[in-house]
């Protein structure tokens, strides 16, 4: 990001905190808000907010039409991340324990129900003239993260997932995710059709390459700065962009050794070191990084059209930034 970009986004970034902050402040009963506060206060990169901020100043719209939209994406977020937790039996996000892990799953199954709910009533704060498109484009976002969900745990059971098949489930489980959070700017702030498709684009394109960079990270990523442990998805069997590439460039033993983890679903952690040299030789992780940068120069000619100079020059930084992120 220029010098300029980081203050801005570190002002927002505050901004975002302390309305995220205040939103829970004095809710009852306890037993269902002081656990949603905790997942709130796990902190994150608050990228989603920050992109229905930049793509409604991309198209000469203002902070302050949007901020309980992007508040809403926020909560919906830290939603997805609960029941994700749940679902995945992680025992740690962001350095700490997983709500069902510090309190049980019943307890951060209805957590992640408020903070759905607080969504949409954060969303309607600021949709009075396009309320039904604009709750429309947020409904579908979360079908097709529910989707997306869906396909990453069907993945699990299935022998074999294409790269094309992947793709489409991270689409779905991520980028859709981001593609919603820029067209819900733009569309609060009046963007006309071509630039609603060039930010939607955008997020779609960003998205993608986020998730790929999150595969990577989780093998060649700092557990420290991860916030969880390195090579998870290898533990639990996931089928990243990652696995299926080298499944696709091994042969022999190697190959067989790859297999092993689709019959055992998984691998003992003490066995992640090993992967991560087959990685290596294999050359997947350069794969990734390839892919990562494509995605990201698609997402980033979208904006080349848009009307505002400070809200592409947002846009660009944030990107960037992502590509050089290490958790």
């Amino acid at each position: 990001m220029t010098d300029r970009s980081e203050l801005i986004y570190r002002r927002e970034f505050k901004k975002i905190e302390s309305k995220l902050n205040r939103y829970l402040k004095g809710k009852h009963p306890a037993s269902l808000y002081e656990p949603s506060k905790y997942v709130l206060e796990g902190g994150g990169k608050r990228i989603r907010p920050f992109l229905v901020l930049a793509s409604a100043k991309a198209v000469n719209g203002s902070f302050n039409s949007v901020y309980n939209a992007a508040l809403s994406v926020e909560l919906l977020h830290n939603f997805t991340l609960v029941h994700d937790d749940i679902m995945d039996n992680s025992d740690k996000r962001r350095g700490r324990p997983t709500l069902h892990i510090k309190y049980d799953n019943n307890t951060a199954i209805l957590a992640g129900d408020i903070l759905v709910t607080l969504a949409y009533e954060s969303l309607l704060k600021d949709t009075k003239k396009n309320a039904q498109k604009v709750l429309q484009t947020f409904t579908h976002g979360i079908i097709e993260v529910c989707e997306g969900q869906s396909l990453d745990k069907e993945f699990e059971l299935r022998s074999n997932v294409t790269l094309k098949e992947y793709k489409v489930m991270i689409y779905k489980k991520t980028a859709a995710l981001a593609e919603m959070c820029c067209s819900i700017g733009a569309q609060i702030a009046g963007a006309n059709k071509n630039q609603l498709k060039a930010l939607m684009n955008f997020g779609k394109y960003l998205g993608m390459a986020f998730q790929i960079q999150d595969d990577l990270l989780d093998i060649i990523g700092e557990e420290d700065k991860f916030g969880k442990k390195i090579g998870s998805d290898l533990v639990e069997g996931k089928k990243t962009f990652l696995f299926i590439k080298a499944l696709e460039k091994a042969s022999g033993e190697e190959r067989a050794s790859l297999q092993k983890i689709i019959q055992n679903k998984g691998i003992n952690h003490s066995e992640v070191e090993t992967y991560k040299n087959l990685y290596k030789k294999l050359k997947v992780t350069d794969d990734a990084k390839k892919e990562i940068v494509r995605y990201t120069n698609l997402a980033l000619k979208n904006l080349i059209s848009l009307p505002n100079r400070e809200g592409r020059s947002l846009l660009v930084g944030l990107a960037n930034a992502l590509i050089g992120r290490n958790r």
